[in-house]
């Protein structure tokens, strides 16, 4: 038996009127398009609908618990992403959220929990995922889920339980589609394939689809200065060529993270057109253990946003950790 159920939106459960909100389930299957949204969250789900409700000419407001957005991505990398989204006409409205929903003359009255009072044309919330296990009677094979909801397995997927593995969303590891296609590729070759094979969850190449776009993989900023002595951080940020030339004001941003006592590139950060195409290349190089001089050594594919993380020669940054006095 492999389980492999994913997760399911979570919604405020002190939320009155929560039940006049949508979900990412039910977002797709609105009957006309809402000229006001708000959307409550801040992580890569709320973002990227943000970006598509905005895009589409929705007035769109962003409403989260905290005043930081993307919490767990690179700290300058999400700063520059809300700029790029109050470029394009985002609103967030930090440190509060709706405490009360209601219905009068076919539109949405949210009372926040500051005491604010926003009239909309839907509320989407996107406040977090919880592995979907309710009803699978996980109890009648001694299986009892996490405190989370989750399915605890091993390196390969095996709940402990003889016969029952599961894989994906509904563990709670790496909660990415790509992920979880992955574990089910492992489980496969080592429960039928004859070669046990584990999956790395470390290091993943990320790309978030919000505009503007974001790739991501390996270290962040704060991490990689909490892991290593000394770190060196080389940055750039830019208008890309094609957006001079139409006159967009979108800018691309990159900033790439150096062990400065192996040189080994520990993270990079993109912001801009195509992050994602990116990414997914840079994940091979960062995944083997790329330094930054090779990075240097590669020969620029000119015109292209993409040269400049080869063409970054002088830090912008050196973080340098004094040792502790003996």
């Amino acid at each position: 038996i492999l389980s492999a159920t994913g997760g399911q939106p979570v919604r405020l459960p002190d939320l009155k009127g929560g039940e006049l909100a949508i979900t990412s389930n039910e977002v797709f299957d609105l009957p006309e398009m809402p000229k006001r949204v708000i959307v409550v969250g801040a992580g890569y789900i709320a973002l990227e609908f943000a970006g598509i409700f905005n895009g589409l000419g929705a007035e769109t407001t962003v409403m989260h618990r905290s005043d930081q957005i993307l919490r767990g991505f690179d700290r300058e990398l999400a700063g520059h992403l809300r700029a790029g989204m109050e470029k394009k006409g985002v609103i967030f409205a930090d440190k509060d959220l709706p405490a009360e929903i209601t219905r009068s003359d076919g539109a949405l009255s949210v009372t926040t929990k500051t005491g604010r009072v926003i009239a909309t044309d839907a509320v989407f919330l996107a406040t977090g995922r919880r592995p979907y296990t309710a009803g699978l009677g996980l109890e009648t094979v001694g299986l009892a889920p996490r405190a989370d909801g989750a399915i605890a397995v091993d390196a390969q997927s095996f709940t402990g339980v003889e016969g029952i593995y599961a894989v994906g969303d509904v563990t709670n590891r790496v909660n990415l589609t790509p992920v979880a296609i992955r574990e089910g590729h492992a489980f496969a070759d080592t429960v039928f394939g004859g070669r046990p094979v584990t999956v790395n969850h470390a290091g993943i190449p990320t790309a978030v689809f919000c505009q503007p776009e974001i790739g991501t993989v390996g270290l962040s900023e704060e991490q990689a200065v909490e892991r290593y002595p000394n770190v060196d951080v080389y940055k750039t940020d830019f208008r890309a060529m094609y957006h001079t030339l139409s006159g967009r004001a979108e800018r691309t941003f990159m900033k790439i993270l150096v062990d400065a006592e192996t040189d080994r590139v520990l993270g990079v950060h993109l912001l801009g057109a195509d992050a994602g195409e990116m990414i997914q290349l840079l994940g091979i190089a960062v995944g083997m253990g790329a330094t930054k001089a090779q990075f240097d050594q590669t020969v620029a594919v000119h015109p292209t946003a993409a040269e400049e993380l080869v063409t970054l020669r002088t830090p912008s940054l050196r973080h340098r950790r004094q040792a502790a006095a003996e």
